[in-house]
Parts: C-alpha cells; sequence; structure tokens
C-alpha cells in the first residue's frame, strides 16, 4: 500500500494504482477523453493532467491516466496551472474538431461535449473551418468523419487489443495526422469485421454508422409508400438495450412497450426475432445432430453461423475453416426468407411488395443482408431489405416524438411474433450455445432437461477466461462445448484448436464483448461497458417466458407442419441455410508466420 494526499485528502491504495483511479476514489475525478482501461492509457488528449509536488514533476505536469501513485505523493487536481492546461488542451482539439452539435448523431452522449462543458471555454477558441476532403465510401456500414477525430487513439487500441484486426492506425504526421485505413487500404479491401466496436469506443462522432432511417421514415421513405407492406423484426438483445437511450429501466422499457413504439412509427407488422432465434436452434442443432452422428464426413468443431462479425472474421482471417461453420442462416436473415415466402402467402402480397426491416443491435448485420448467396426467397430483391441499430430505432421514436414511457404495453403480431426463454438469450455470450443444447437434449432423450440448471455451465458473461467450455453426457453421445466473444477471444481459440491444445465439438463464437448486449449498434455510453446488465436482463426474459425451449415454440411448429416440412429438410435448407464459400471479401493481410496458426 502507498500513501497520498490528493487536493488535502489523505488516501490509501494499492501500490500500482494510477493517479486517475485514486481521484475517482476520493470523489473527485479528473476528466478522461482518450483513457480505455486497459486498452488505451497513453495520456493523448492530456484532458487528465494533474499537478505534483516536489522536483521529480516540478517541470511537468503529470497524465493522471498512466501515471502510478507513488510514496508520499502530494497531487493537485484543480490548481489555476492545472485548469489552464486542460482548457488549452481542450481548445486546441475543438480548434480542428468540426462543431455541429446540435445535429451530431452523438449529441449528449459525446464524450468531448461532455468535457468541455465543464470548462469555462466561452467563445475563445479560433475555430477551423476547412477539413479535409473525405473520399469514404458512405455505403458501407462504418462512416468515418475525419472533421470530429481528435486523435484519441481508442479506435486503434480496441480494434488491435482486443478484436485483433488492427484495422486502423494513425497516418501523417504533424497537423496531418489523422486516423484511416491501416497499410494505405480503403476499407472496401480491409479485413473489417463490421463489429462497430471502433464505433462504441470512440469518444466523438469520428466512426459511426451509416444511418438507414431516413430510407424508412423520410419523405420518400417506405412507410410513405403505401403499395409497400412494411415488416420489422426486433433482435433479442435490443429489448435490454433501447430504454437507456430514454433514462428507462428495463421494468418500464418492456419489450411490450418497444413493439408499442414501432407501431406508433407506422410499421404494418411488428414481429420477434426471437421467433427466428427459435428456428435457427431447430436447424442448427439438428445440422450438429446429424454431424456429430456422422463425425468422420465433416470437419471439427462446429462454428455457430447467427454472428455475421465471426463469419466474416472467419472468412478473412482462416479461410481453411470456413467449413467448420454451421451453414444456418443468422436469425435475421431467417426471418426475411420465411416474411417473403411463408408470411407473403398468408396475406396474399408479393414479395416485392414487402419491405422487411430489422432491427439489430450490430453494425454487422448492415453488410449481411447485402450478401447475394444469401437472399433465396424471391429473385430480384433482397430477404432482409434493411437493417437498423438499436440506436437508429430510437432515433426514429425521437424523431415520431413518441413518449415511451406513456406507451400501453401491446404484443407482438402473429405468426413470426412468439419466441420462447431460449431465443431471447441468444443475445448474449453463451445464449445460442446453451439453447442449442436444451434443444438437443430434448430430441436424443425425449425429455427436457432443466432450463435454469442443466447447461448453466455455459453461460460466459462476467467471465474473465478467453473462453470457456463444458462437458456432457447425454444419451451415450459426449459434447465438448466452448463458448468465446471477442475476436481476440476467438483468434486465441483458433490458435489453440489448431495446435491440438484443445478439442471441441460444438462452439458458439460472437464477435463483440459480451455478445450482441455488447453490439456495435447499441446505445453508447461515457466509458463504461453495459453488456453484463444487459445479458442479466435477458436471462430475466427467460427465466420469465412460460416457454423455455425452442422446439416447443407454436409458431416454428406450424411453419413446419404447413410449409418447411422438417428440420434441415428439402425446403428448410433451401430457405434457411446458406454457402458460405458463395460470396467473397478481403483477405487478412500476412503480417507474420504465426497468423494462420
Amino acid at each position: 500500500m502507498v500513501n497520498v494526499t490528493i487536493n488535502g485528502i489523505a488516501l490509501q491504495v494499492e501500490e500500482g494504482t494510477s493517479i486517475l483511479e485514486a481521484t475517482r476514489i476520493i470523489g473527485m475525478p479528473v476528466p478522461t477523453l482518450c483513457f480505455l482501461k486497459g486498452i488505451n492509457e497513453i495520456g493523448a488528449c492530456r484532458a487528465c493532467v494533474v499537478e505534483v509536488e516536489g522536483e521529480k514533476h516540478a517541470q511537468h505536469l503529470v497524465t493522471a491516466c498512466n501515471n502510478a501513485c507513488e510514496e508520499g505523493m502530494v497531487i493537485h487536481t484543480n490548481t489555476t496551472r492545472v485548469r489552464e492546461a486542460r482548457r488549452t488542451n481542450l481548445e486546441l482539439l475543438l480548434s480542428q474538431h468540426r462543431i455541429n452539435c446540435p445535429a451530431c448523431e452523438r449529441n449528449g452522449t459525446c464524450e468531448l461535449q461532455k468535457v468541455v462543458s465543464t470548462m469555462p471555454i466561452g467563445d475563445t477558441v479560433n475555430f477551423k473551418h476547412e477539413y479535409p476532403e473525405d473520399n469514404w465510401d458512405t455505403t458501407l456500414p462504418i462512416i468515418r468523419d475525419e472533421s470530429k477525430c481528435i486523435r484519441c487513439y481508442r479506435c486503434v487500441s480496441f480494434c488491435d487489443k482486443v478484436q485483433s484486426l488492427g484495422i486502423w492506425d494513425m497516418v501523417g504526421t504533424g497537423a496531418h495526422t489523422s486516423v484511416n485505413v491501416s497499410r494505405h487500404r480503403k476499407m472496401g479491401q480491409a479485413d473489417c469485421a463490421f463489429c462497430g466496436q471502433c464505433i462504441t469506443h470512440c469518444p466523438t462522432n469520428a466512426l459511426h454508422t451509416r444511418d438507414d432511417t431516413k430510407a424508412i421514415i423520410g419523405v420518400n421513405g417506405v412507410l410513405n409508400d403505401p403499395e409497400k407492406v412494411v415488416v420489422v423484426q426486433v433482435a433479442p438483445a435490443v429489448r435490454a438495450a433501447w430504454g437507456e437511450t430514454f433514462g428507462l429501466s428495463p421494468e418500464v422499457a418492456t419489450e411490450k412497450r418497444m413493439a408499442a413504439a414501432l407501431r406508433r412509427i407506422g410499421f404494418d407488422y411488428v414481429f420477434d426475432t426471437n421467433f427466428s432465434a427459435d428456428l435457427t436452434i431447430m436447424e442448427e442443432g439438428t445440422e450438429f445432430l446429424e454431424r456429430i452422428q456422422h463425425p468422420e464426413e465433416h470437419k471439427w468443431p462446429m462454428f455457430t453461423s447467427c454472428c455475421p462479425g465471426w463469419v466474416r472474421f472467419l472468412k478473412s482471417q482462416y479461410p481453411d475453416m470456413v467449413d467448420n461453420l454451421s451453414t444456418a442462416k443468422s436469425p435475421q436473415q431467417m426471418f426475411g426468407a420465411v416474411t417473403k415466402t411463408y408470411f407473403a402467402k398468408k396475406i396474399g402480397v408479393a414479395p416485392e411488395n414487402i419491405v422487411c426491416v430489422s432491427i439489430m443491435p450490430c453494425t454487422a448485420k448492415k453488410a449481411e443482408l447485402a450478401i447475394p448467396n444469401i437472399n433465396d426467397a424471391a429473385e430480384g430483391c433482397r430477404d432482409v431489405d434493411y437493417s437498423l441499430t438499436t440506436r437508429e430505432f430510437c432515433q426514429m421514436i425521437r424523431a415520431d416524438q413518441i413518449d415511451v414511457s406513456a406507451l400501453p404495453e401491446e404484443d407482438f403480431d402473429s405468426p413470426l411474433g412468439t419466441g420462447t426463454g431460449a431465443a431471447v438469450i441468444f443475445g448474449t455470450t453463451g445464449g445460442v450455445m446453451e439453447a442449442a443444447l436444451r434443444t438437443c437434449y430434448y430430441v436424443l432423450t425425449g425429455e427436457n432437461p432443466s432450463a435454469d440448471e442443466t447447461f448453466k455451465a455455459v453461460r460466459a458473461l462476467g467471465s474473465d477466461q478467453p473462453w470457456i467450455e463444458a462437458e456432457y453426457n447425454v444419451a451415450g453421445i459426449t459434447v465438448r462445448a466452448a463458448v468465446v466473444n471477442g475476436l481476440g477471444n476467438a483468434r486465441r481459440l483458433i490458435r489453440a484448436i489448431r495446435r491440438g491444445e484443445v478439442e471441441y465439438q460444438f462452439v458458439e463464437v460472437m464477435a463483440c464483448p459480451g455478445g450482441c448486449v455488447g453490439g456495435g449498434g447499441q446505445p453508447i455510453h461515457y466509458n463504461e461497458e453495459w453488456a453484463a446488465k444487459r445479458g442479466a436482463v435477458l436471462y430475466n426474459y427467460d427465466s420469465a417466458n412460460t416457454l423455455r425451449f425452442s422446439h416447443e415454440n407454436p409458431e416454428v411448429q406450424a411453419l413446419y407442419a404447413d410449409y418447411l416440412g422438417q428440420p434441415c429438410g428439402k425446403t428448410a435448407h433451401h430457405l434457411l441455410h446458406t454457402d458460405h464459400h458463395g460470396w467473397s471479401l478481403p483477405m487478412a493481410p500476412v503480417l507474420d508466420e504465426d497468423v494462420r496458426i
């Protein structure tokens, strides 16, 4: 332990504690912009400078984020010298930052805005009005706006250290320094997974999601076209996070109020992606059982395929392992395929006159729906037409001046609106694995397992391990399962598999830390990770649901009885499965001999 004094307050902290952490302990935290604990602690923004007494620090102010407390240190966080230094540093950042806060997507959640609001900046900044021309491809899911970049390095560090992709890098020198795609590539040429973690960890709006809301609610939006039937589906993880935008608890921002909000926006039918999550389990679970009964015919382990960011990662980094992926489409795409076939026939509308919109916690979903060979329902149109993030959904609510807390609770529509508890946990890491194992257990034994206890070991949220594993013996079949989230951890797992250090039959992978609840399209909070809180909400939905198993979903049962036949049958395989080799994307650069191990 070391003893320090901060603003006259004596404090004892563990050795190695940063000055920043110490200021937070006494309730006088210094501001930060570039700081991400354990990921980006470089003091680049210098918003966190403090003054330390003594000869060692007399000539320079010290950045609190990357300097540790030392025995006897006397620290001042609010001296005149400190305030002036912070103000000057912020003025320098603002002088190169496009100031259009009222119209900015991050207005209210911008960390630069928050920090500046605490400083007496006034109108003294000589704002720059000319910005470098940015020829960014705005059709991509992730958009860069160089005029908003403050060179904090957070996107670079997170993509490198957590996701292991190294898509971003600092380019240029001096006043011309900026963040751009690494290795002199265009984004369309890069092996980006489009996970969107760079967006959620950017303190400003320098990186943001392509806005597709105008295509829905704009003057020429589909909701204003009387000839179109507009159907919307909502992913499991969205219901755990959408209320955060409005400061509402999960008890108020329920899934039924979410359904009501979507009707107020103007959608003709409001459905639940939980339905197609259950459908995914029927297909993917059946596929796994078929594979494990003929192990010599397949590559192992079988990887889940519901996360498009993970699929992009595997295809670009380890193309020789693509056959390990389940052929099942994601719940988003399964829903679109069923909507434009089964549902279209039910309501007597041609597929081309149905517009299918999805609300997802994900940015990679925007890229997924554009994959040519994933659209099988009707020739000439996509199975899913538009994919919006949770943030875009909330943007539409605000645009229509909807008071969420005053909404009544309304059910989803039928026949694609019923989901089970197994489906809702898709939104958190380990949920897909648990849902699949619940149904596989039933298929093999004819009995349902305990939904709360039998497969609890694969719940990965909150684990500090790169991945978790569990082994089960069901009806004489041994299944070694693993669950991993975050692409850096996925790379570690793949390397362990290829080196023969571990052996599994079934592996769930989610690109985003925490799974979909931590997705790149979710609400953004000041330097906070909310995946664990959101995951707990989904498990509460699971335990409260009267249906806990995908195979018990009555609307899924009716779909098979009336249209698909049996899981993995001819019709089901055509609509609900895909060939992962049928499309291409840029390959990862070969950095060293170990990169493919």
